[in-house]
């Protein structure tokens, strides 16, 4: 395998980007032992890239970059919005000289239909999704698309669903960006879909079933690292746990649970135990 080790920005800070946020993120990234920093993109794009690639250099660290569509970018509803705003997600990836966009990029977190979806909005979001993949192509960009929960979207809850509209698209640098947490709640086991996905997963966001320290939650950790394997992985497993010892992080995501590690501890001994886990 050749794996990258990285951490969310959600690691440290809320995701209310400012200069100095985002410098506190890289270097508590760095020193923390991580390969690379996923930045998740402001809605409002609102990110000098040059000054923070000059960041980078200076914490010797990788990055990637994630979008979340926001209700207003729902592709189904809104396509032409969710096309603007995504090609714009593409750009600043492309400005800090990285070569992947990951994140919710089917459709709007929390936005419901109230039916499962559709033909004619699967048609819409391959059209998309094929408009976005030609730009980001021309740019250098792989992109990841990222199944989550059927409480948070009725447009893409696993592996297959995302699977099945990329083959639609016929375009080769769309692939999958899978997370832990929603794998738990929508796929049968750990093992299957990454087999599945092979060469086409190139991202996973790494969490435990509660959110806390890896291991000590019902996540299938064996599964998972034998399937990763299985396939030759190369990619990057970014974390993607939350503690509320950060102000604010426990109304953004929910975490109503007082976390029992504080962010620095929770950070650490996750990457250790990755590493003990993917590299053996």
């Amino acid at each position: 395998m050749n794996v990258k080790f990285g951490a969310s920005l959600l690691s440290w800070i809320t995701p209310n980007w400012t200069p100095e946020a985002g410098k506190y993120d890289i270097e508590k990234t760095s020193i923390a032992g991580f390969d690379l920093i996923e930045i998740l993109l402001p809605n409002a794009m609102e990110f000098d890239a040059k000054e923070v690639k000059k960041q980078l250099r200076n914490y010797q660290l990788d990055a990637v970059c994630s979008l979340n569509l926001p209700k207003e970018a729902h592709i189904a509803f809104y396509s032409k919005v969710a096309e603007k705003i995504m090609k714009q997600a593409v750009d600043k990836t492309s400005e800090l000289e990285t070569d992947f966009l990951g994140g919710v990029l089917h459709g709007g977190i929390g936005v419901f239909s109230g039916n499962p979806l559709t033909d004619s909005e699967r048609e819409i979001i391959v059209e998309v999704w094929s408009n976005i993949a030609d730009y980001a192509k021309a740019k250098g960009v792989k992109i990841g698309i990222e199944p989550i929960n059927r409480y948070e979207s009725y447009v893409c809850n696993t592996a297959k669903n995302v699977l099945d509209l990329i083959e639609k698209t016929g375009k080769d640098n769309l692939f999958l960006h899978l997370d832990t947490f929603h794998m738990n709640i929508e796929e049968a086991n750990f093992y299957d879909p990454i087999i599945l996905a092979g060469e086409k997963l190139k991202h996973v966001h790494i969490t435990e079933s509660h959110r806390g320290m890896l291991g000590e939650g019902t996540v299938n950790w064996t599964e998972l690292f034998l399937a990763l394997k299985k396939i030759n992985f190369n990619g990057n497993l970014v974390l993607e746990n939350f503690s509320s010892s950060i102000e604010g992080m426990q109304q953004m995501v929910s975490l109503w649970q007082k976390s029992t590690y504080d962010a620095d501890e929770l950070a650490t001994k996750s990457l250790k135990f990755l590493q003990e886990n993917a590299l053996h």
